[in-house]
């Protein structure tokens, strides 16, 4: 890649990290969409967003649990089979195609979201063990497979079923996304048996963009527009994707 649109890459890298981390996410289907818009191949995508997410996810984790918004009693269950469900999904490698579909669906899934504002901010019930479980064991092989973290689909389910409030979605998204990133990245290194050396550019750009991004986000930043924003993008990579 050229070195100014490796640049380009890198300032898109840094506003998805701060974007995501300020909403508790790390930030995965936005670096899918800036690495699909410069054309970058699958079979570095993948790996390349889950060492991002893990940077990333680990920051926000630390900040959204400092400012006292984890729940460890919420996190567990849905956690205890999506770490091993997240190594399967990572360990299969998709065709090209199928996994430009997938990922684009992810996108506009995302976008969806982002458009999305919950109405209430209470909490009815919290789910069942088994409820628990099993949605976490979906999302955390749909994590794995598609190189997200499993957090875009979890906040989501967690506000409209009403299980928690918003910052501790947020913060059980966090870790959630963490623990299924590096599971995710250890079945793909041992599928592939290669590291993915071209992450390590965008390192650095993610722990100070995210680090900035969870801080504000933990405690009193408006997430209404940024949303929106991120909404755009993602549908414009997630349509990219799907029909080039």
């Amino acid at each position: 890649m050229p070195d100014q649109q490796l640049y380009w890459l890198a300032a898109g890298i840094a506003v998805v990290a701060f974007l995501y981390s300020a909403v508790g996410h790390a930030g995965a289907s936005g670096y899918i969409a800036a690495m699909s818009l410069f054309g970058l191949a699958p079979a570095v995508i993948k790996p390349t967003a889950l060492v991002l997410n893990i940077c990333v996810a680990s920051i926000a984790a630390f900040q959204f649990w400092r400012a006292g918004h984890f729940s460890w009693r919420l996190f567990w269950p849905f956690a205890v089979l999506s770490i091993p469900l997240a190594f399967v999904g990572g360990w299969l490698n998709l065709p090209a195609h199928l996994f430009k579909i997938l990922v684009g669906l992810v996108l506009l899934f995302s976008a969806a979201r982002f458009f999305v504002r919950p109405a209430m901010d209470d909490v009815r019930a919290e789910p069942s063990r088994f409820v628990a479980i099993s949605a976490g064991g979906a999302l955390g092989f749909l994590a794995g497979l598609t190189g997200t973290g499993g957090g875009i689909f979890l906040t989501p389910l967690l506000l409209l079923m009403r299980w928690a409030r918003t910052k501790t979605a947020a913060a059980v998204s966090a870790i959630f996304i963490l623990v299924n990133s590096i599971a995710g990245l250890a079945g793909n290194i041992g599928s592939t048996s290669r590291f993915p050396a071209f992450a390590m550019w965008f390192v650095a750009v993610v722990i100070v963009a995210g680090t900035a991004g969870s801080y504000l986000g933990s405690r009193a930043f408006s997430h209404v527009i940024i949303k929106r924003l991120l909404a755009v993008v993602l549908t414009i990579a997630g349509l990219k994707l799907i029909f080039t």
